[in-house]
């Protein structure tokens, strides 16, 4: 980490040393600008620092000048430079926040399709969030802090709903974060998805571009719908599909005739929340498994033959590596819970 221990100098600072948020009495922090931070924002770099302070209080202590870079006043949009010394004024936290500090998420480590010193990418599971929030204590990112102790940097490049399983990214270096969310911002990355859905999907039908509108249920609970060209909240959505073929589901089914299913390659050209699940369910073929757009009878009856998630998997992405500029092209295997209701390897002998 870079975070030094107040008034001590980095190279004293030791692993055992007290986080300042976590002693009993609000301490000054004082931090020093790596190279790979170098160009960030001040606001930006005090918001990945400063975990669980809220937003609104990181932009009052900058407003208010308490915040200092080479003991001089700065600005939210400082640009730092590295050797930068910043110090922050004590901050007292909410008793929830240190209560979560002092009971931090579990160590986990997740199957790695790729890694070096740049990023990773690992093979997320089905039901675990990326990050936590929302009632959620703890998600992907957090467990992999845990277990990587000695990295001073891990951040999510993208995100993956909870129930999606596949192919999530994680930056380990500064430089390599911005210039992977460069790619996925510009549409340069290749992002296919593989999705169980109800019914025969048909063949000519091979592009959706259609707009997108997030909205909130009353319980705050987030929902997003296809709706009309001219509607000023909506944002252009574009999914391409391909039919692998067409499935029943395992022996054995239990509930009448076995449906007839769909297995698809899912291509994203844009990232919308919900992009896939709400695209395919307005087209009449839902995504099996899906809670929230899903034909949640059908699901029922996968449920009780076996299928106790949502159909959807991060299958392939290609990007560009940050750092050698090649091209690298991942793929991430069905989880064993997804064999035998559309196993890809059946479309591909």
């Amino acid at each position: 980490m870079r975070e030094l221990l107040a008034g001590f100098p980095a190279s004293l600072a030791t692993p055992h040393s007290p986080h300042p948020a976590m002693a009993s009495t609000p301490q000054v922090r004082h931090y020093t600008v790596d190279a790979e931070s170098a160009g960030q924002r001040l606001d930006n770099f005090l918001l990945r620092e400063l975990k669980g302070v809220p937003k609104t209080h990181v932009y009052r202590i900058i407003r208010s000048g308490e915040v200092r870079i080479n003991k001089g006043r700065a600005q939210a949009d400082t640009r730092l430079q590295a050797d930068d010394l910043i110090r922050v004024p004590p901050i007292r936290l909410s008793e929830k926040i240190e209560a979560k500090q002092e009971n931090p998420a579990p160590a986990r480590e997740f199957p790695v399709l790729f890694e070096d010193a740049a990023f990773m990418a690992i093979n997320k599971p089905a039901g675990v969030a990326v990050h936590g929030g929302s009632g959620v204590s703890f998600g992907v990112i957090e467990q992999l802090r845990q277990a990587r102790p000695g990295l001073p940097l891990l951040e999510l490049v993208h995100r993956l709903d909870r129930e999606t399983s596949g192919i999530l990214l994680v930056a380990k270096k500064r430089s390599a974060l911005k210039a992977l969310q460069d790619q996925f911002r510009e549409r340069e990355t290749a992002k296919t998805y593989l999705a169980l859905v109800k019914g025969a999907w048909p063949a000519n039908k091979k592009v959706i571009d259609q707009p997108l509108h997030k909205y909130l249920l009353p319980d705050g609970e987030r929902r997003v719908r296809v709706t009309h060209a001219d509607d000023p909240d909506g944002m252009r959505s574009i999914t391409l599909v391909k039919v692998l073929g067409q499935v029943r589901p395992p022996a054995g089914w239990t509930d009448g005739a076995p449906p007839l299913l769909s297995l698809l390659a899912v291509t994203i050209k844009t990232g919308r929340t919900h992009q896939i699940r709400v695209h395919l369910a307005s087209a009449g073929h839902p995504i099996a498994g899906d809670d929230k757009y899903g034909d949640f009878d059908l699901n029922r009856a996968l449920q009780r033959n076996g299928l106790k998630r949502m159909f959807l998997h991060a299958w392939q992405l290609g990007v560009t590596h940050p750092v050698l500029q090649s091209p690298l092209q991942l793929q991430a295997d069905l989880p064993p819970e997804l064999k035998g209701w559309g196993d890809v390897a059946d479309f591909f002998v």
